[in-house]
This record gives C-alpha cells, sequence and structure tokens, in this order.
C-alpha cells in the first residue's frame, strides 16, 4: 500500500533497495556499474550513460545547478554528490542545509577514483562488485601498458577547453592515465588541478599530441582545425604534425569506470607519435 500510494503521487520508488540521488555523470556510471541502477531516483541533467537504463529518471537539473527542492521531494536515502569542479561546494553546502544524507568525493587521482568506487559500493551494499570492478580496471590498464610500443614518455596534452586553453595541472587523474599508457603530462607540475595554458609553454614543453576534450561539448562536434590554426601554437610538435585528436570528455572528465576507455585512446595516441618517429 506504501509503495502504490508513493507512485499514485508520482515520487520514483524503489523496491528491495536503497533510494539514491546522483549528482554527477561519473557517479551515475559508477552506480549503473555496481548494478545498482534500479536504486536511482533521480539524477543530473548530464547524466546520459547507460541511455537506456536512465531514460525517463526524473532529472534534478545541472550538476552546478541542482534543484535542491526537487531532489529533496525525492527523499533519497542517499545522495551522491560532488566536488570535483568549482561550483560544486555550493551544491553540497545545499544538499546539507536541506537535510539530506549524502557524500561528495572529490578524486584528483586515479587511486583516488578506485577508493570512490569501493566508497559508493560499500554505501551500496555492492562491496564485491565494487572491488571486482576495480580490479578488472586494473587489468585492463595492465594491459594497455604491455602492449604499448617501447619508447620514451610521450608529452602529451590532455585540452578541456579551447579558447582559453584548459589543460590539467597536477591534481588531475589524467597524469595517471598517461603514465599507464607510455604518456606524460608536461605540467604534471603544476600545482593546479587545471590552468591556463600559454602558447610559449606548449612550444618549450614539446608537447607532441593534444587530445581534444572539450567539457559540455559533444565529441562529434570538437574541431582538430581551431587547434591547427591557433595563432602561436604552430611551433608545437603536435600542430605542426596535426597530432590532435578528439577523446570525449565522458571518457577522460569522469571519474568513474570509463576512464579506462580514455586511457585506451590515449594509448593510440602514444603509438601514433612513437611510429611517427620511427619512420622519419
Amino acid at each position: 500500500l506504501f509503495a502504490r500510494s508513493l507512485a499514485q503521487r508520482g515520487a520514483p520508488v524503489t523496491l528491495g533497495g536503497m533510494k539514491i540521488a546522483s549528482l554527477t555523470c561519473s557517479n551515475t556510471e559508477i552506480v549503473c556499474a555496481l548494478g545498482r541502477a534500479d536504486w536511482l531516483v533521480g539524477v543530473d541533467n548530464h547524466s546520459d550513460h547507460p541511455a537506456d537504463i536512465l531514460s525517463g529518471l526524473p532529472r534534478l537539473g545541472p550538476d552546478l545547478g541542482i534543484d535542491v527542492e526537487k531532489l529533496a521531494s525525492l527523499a533519497p536515502d542517499l545522495v551522491l554528490a560532488s566536488l570535483t569542479v568549482p561550483g560544486h561546494e555550493k551544491v553540497v553546502e545545499a544538499v546539507a542545509a536541506a537535510g539530506l544524507s549524502y557524500i561528495a568525493p572529490a578524486p584528483v587521482s586515479l587511486a583516488d577514483i578506485e577508493r570512490d568506487i569501493r566508497t559508493i559500493g560499500e554505501r551500496l551494499d555492492a562491496a564485491e562488485r565494487a572491488e571486482a570492478l576495480v580490479l578488472e580496471m586494473r587489468r585492463e590498464l595492465a594491459d594497455l601498458r604491455d602492449s604499448c610500443p617501447p619508447g620514451d614518455p610521450v608529452p602529451i596534452v590532455v585540452e578541456w577547453w579551447p579558447k582559453p586553453v584548459i589543460v590539467p595541472g597536477g591534481g588531475s587523474w589524467v597524469n595517471d592515465l598517461l603514465d599507464a599508457v607510455g604518456g606524460v603530462n608536461p605540467f604534471a607540475d603544476r600545482a593546479a588541478n587545471s590552468f591556463t595554458l600559454e602558447p610559449e609553454e606548449a612550444v618549450a614543453a614539446g608537447v607532441a599530441a593534444i587530445a581534444i576534450s572539450w567539457c559540455g561539448v559533444e565529441e562529434k562536434n570538437y574541431r582538430p582545425e581551431k587547434v591547427w590554426g591557433r595563432k602561436g601554437w604552430e611551433a608545437v610538435p603536435a600542430v605542426r604534425d596535426r597530432v590532435v585528436a578528439p577523446i570525449s570528455e565522458a571518457y577522460l572528465g569522469r571519474p568513474g569506470p570509463r576512464v579506462i576507455e580514455g586511457a585506451r585512446r590515449l594509448a593510440a595516441l602514444v603509438r601514433t607519435v612513437r611510429e611517427n618517429s620511427n619512420g622519419r
């Protein structure tokens, strides 16, 4: 009767488990990978994977503009928030002020992502599945590492935004992904999660490849020619040699299981650079 009365009022009903609300794509993807998609009662507007599973769920607004009143109306047992980008802290403050139970991961490394998967797994009574997921991610990354041709680390820049050019600094899991596949972020020593990269810095660092991963833009709309045509970038090896590849922000910018696909695509960039070097 209780479940029926909730359904009649239009409130989502989750039988046999907790009611979970996810406020970022990465958390949503972790929940689904742990087999707890049926526990979701609401997600942010940007959560899009797996599309068939998420269709029909209440949408709570963009990750930086969550409708906390709507969120509270769903009466979630646990809110999966985030502190990965500036502005998330305001959302977390509003969730806390609403008296909702929440966790807010703030990963900056691959080890942090593994930790957060385990933490969410524990909270969702899926600890064994979380551990299996972490081990599978490690196996796939090890396979990628073993398949990389030998050579010096390839300087690669992941580009979060084109104008101004925003790239990862030292506080990014991207650095671990690059290290695992034979690449290196030449700016990993910068004490920042991300920063504005000037053309002379890219030239001096000898950036050999650029991965376009523009936040909030679909991969089909990435335009390598925008990078090739930048003033002051002509002497950057990646621009000179046209080694500029689109890699969806869904694979590099979301701290969840699909970063392994991002690593796979970064490994392809490493191979391209090394093959070009051997061919000269």
